[in-house]
């Protein structure tokens, strides 16, 4: 049902767990585990077709982020329900029976705090975040971070990806063709974590970050912002259980290409109209 990682392949005292989707659903519920569907190199190759329901990954967590099937949208978790963001603007709501070919979650319960009176940059948000990370007397140096920011938010720039048909292109190539949004202001929330350089190739290394709006009419990957003011909270895991489709392996924590990683989360595709949330023509300028 579940295959243990030897320890020593990563560092500190940060576990990774590897499950199959039976293992998966048998899964307990810790509020100190992250549990993740699928893997990031998986998802750089293509593999845009998961096996895991969002039912089965919000039985285990009610705050994360991720992708859905045929990477159609940015995957918000919040207060246990989810959401897509799409490439043409839309926000929808999701039910559980959707699948996802990687998504990460927890059971948010927050171990530290800040309150923002910024406005902080986005390079900001995440200093405090590791701040306030490593003032928990118990959080090691290598613990999965996970975040919650909610409050005023200005400047943002967020994207989105089209949905995939197969034979599925690299995920390099279709975040070339992402659309991008430019939002002056908004209410809304901040969730992501900051993942261990150790575990690159399994997750996304450092911060990984989506938004969405409290009026759900806005969201999707961040690539940038600026947070007026707010409250900035964390939660510590020191453990990570991946579920592992079928053909797909946990490789080797730590090997992925940091160039590609930083292509594919990098801002540099289309942008798309705020005002009427329509995806532009990546070669024109936004209306």
């Amino acid at each position: 049902m579940a295959r243990d990682i030897i320890d020593d392949r990563l560092i500190g005292a940060l576990h990774v767990r590897a499950l199959s989707r039976a293992g998966l659903q048998h899964d307990s519920v810790d509020e100190h585990v992250a549990v993740q569907a699928g893997t990031l190199a998986a998802l750089m190759e293509g593999g845009y077709d998961g096996d895991a329901t969002l039912a089965e990954i919000l039985n285990l967590g009610d705050l994360g982020l991720g992708t859905v099937q045929h990477l159609d949208g940015e995957l918000i978790v919040l207060d246990g329900a989810a959401w897509a963001a799409r490439a043409d603007g839309r926000v929808d709501t999701l039910d559980g029976s959707v699948r996802t070919p990687f998504a990460v979650v927890c059971r948010f319960r927050p171990t530290a705090s800040v309150h923002c009176e910024g406005p902080w940059t986005l390079v900001e948000v995440q200093d405090q975040i590791d701040r306030v990370a490593r003032s928990g007397a118990t959080a090691p140096a290598d613990a999965i971070v996970a975040v919650r920011a909610t409050g005023r938010f200005t400047d943002l720039r967020l994207r989105s990806v089209a949905r995939q048909h197969p034979p599925y292109a690299p995920l390099r190539d279709v975040v070339a063709h992402q659309t991008e949004w430019h939002v002056d202001s908004a209410v809304g929330t901040v969730v992501g974590f900051r993942f261990p350089d150790a575990i690159a190739g399994v997750e996304v290394p450092g911060h990984h970050l989506h938004f969405l709006s409290d009026d759900r009419a806005t969201g999707g990957h961040v690539i940038d912002l600026t947070m007026l003011d707010g409250d900035v909270q964390v939660q510590t895991c020191d453990d990570l259980h991946v579920e592992l489709p079928a053909g797909v392996s946990l490789g080797t924590p730590g090997a992925v290409d940091r160039d590609d990683v930083q292509r594919v989360e990098g801002g540099h595709g289309g942008p798309v109209d705020a005002a009427s949330g329509a995806a532009t023509d990546p070669r024109r300028p936004p209306r």
